[in-house]
């Protein structure tokens, strides 16, 4: 059983995902000198172990269980009661009181709540494909989007409510629902935005909301940290500075090199082809589990892979659009590579749920899904 089980996980997936761990870890150990630094790298190689572990953990379960309504009811009550604890208990940290402090190590629930998320839309929409282009299946699963939304927003943690919006909204776009339906409900919150800020938003609302969009209108102030991650990568040029020169971080003008802006202290000291060698194991990595969820024994487990896919897709495109400018700041993790358990804990527990389902897959050619989902 046991070895059945190690034959049906992917190691390529693993493999994948192994340079991309080690290029936090050698960003994190190249500071190590400096004050407390050496600690981030200590305390990552302990959640990486343990997260490894709970991926072949997972990895044996029978997963199934989750199709039952009940279960996911019961784990979307029980992290929104974490998500509403923390308002009593959570300990503040950049000003978002988002985390439960357990001594040397903190934990975010918001992480697990949006695999949560992804377990219960993929139930909600496998179960409505007959009907799923009914309009008020966009407003049902919005709901099931909204709690978890809300309580992250008014933490505040604007990033993670980005994400479990963009869950929803990706999960919505390959269920099948009309496109026309999804246009008309997003046309009817543009029009609302717009009269908002033409009749009811103050001239400083206004500037925040202006300054969060295009944070390098105001260097000196709010987007002081793009603007110093923007050089970070600028500098790192064809080749890089080389492992431990990275100045931007070293002389502390980038900020958060270990979470935020990992990706920008990675690039200055492995320069253009190092950052091109990143996105290829991203690609390659969210490839091959579009590629294994077109294989799931049912709707459900195909949409769940499908809403792994993007849950990482959107903090892969959030966190280096942010390291590059091109996107607002708001604190998201890059996947596999930033500092943290709680996120780490989360895509680990995702990719072993997914190969759990591997031992019940079905083989089914991608065309034939492709024809289930995405409207064709």
């Amino acid at each position: 059983m046991v070895e059945k089980t190690l034959k049906r996980i992917d190691w390529t997936l693993l493999f994948l995902i192994l340079p991309i761990l080690a290029a936090g870890l050698a960003t994190m150990k190249s500071f190590a000198p400096e004050e407390g630094a050496g600690d981030f790298f200590n305390r990552q190689v302990v959640w990486v172990a343990i997260s490894l572990a709970v991926f072949l953990i997972f990895s044996f379960i029978d997963f199934r269980f989750l199709k039952q309504t009940q279960v996911l009811i019961f784990l979307l009550l029980l992290f929104s009661g974490m998500l509403l604890l923390l308002f009593i208990l959570g300990k503040t940290v950049h000003g978002a009181q988002s985390w439960f402090s357990l001594g040397s190590f903190s934990f975010q629930p918001a992480d697990m709540m949006k695999l949560v998320l992804v377990l219960i839309l993929a139930k909600y929409f496998s179960r409505r494909h007959v009907e799923i282009r009914n309009i008020k299946h966009i407003f049902i699963s919005g709901f099931y989007a909204l709690v978890p939304f809300i309580l992250v927003l008014l933490q505040p943690d604007f990033g993670s409510a980005m994400i479990i919006f963009f869950i929803w909204l990706g999960m919505v776009l390959v269920s099948g629902i009309s496109k026309t339906h999804l246009l008309l409900v997003f046309l009817a919150a543009g029009i609302i935005f717009v009269s908002l800020w033409f009749f009811a938003f103050a001239p400083y609302q206004k500037a925040r909301i202006a300054n969060f969009v295009n944070p390098l209108a105001d260097v000196r102030g709010s987007g002081y940290n793009a603007f110093q991650s923007t050089i970070a990568v600028g500098s790192g040029q064809i080749m890089g500075k080389g492992l431990g020169f990275g100045t931007q971080s070293r002389l502390k003008f980038l900020p958060q090199y270990q979470t935020d802006f990992v990706f920008a202290a990675f690039t200055e000291e492995w320069g253009f082809v190092g950052a091109i060698l990143i996105l290829f194991l991203y690609a390659f990595l969210i490839w091959r589990i579009l590629y294994f969820s077109s294989f799931g024994a049912s709707n459900f487990e195909i949409l769940f892979g499908l809403g792994i896919a993007i849950f990482l897709m959107s903090h892969i495109i959030v966190n280096i659009g942010m390291n590059l400018g091109l996107l607002p700041v708001t604190g998201i993790p890059l996947p596999f590579m930033s500092y943290g358990g709680s996120h780490l804990l989360t895509e680990f527990a995702g990719l072993g749920i997914l190969m759990s389902m591997r031992k019940y897959a079905r083989s089914v050619h991608r065309d034939d899904t492709k024809h289930e989902f995405l409207g064709a």
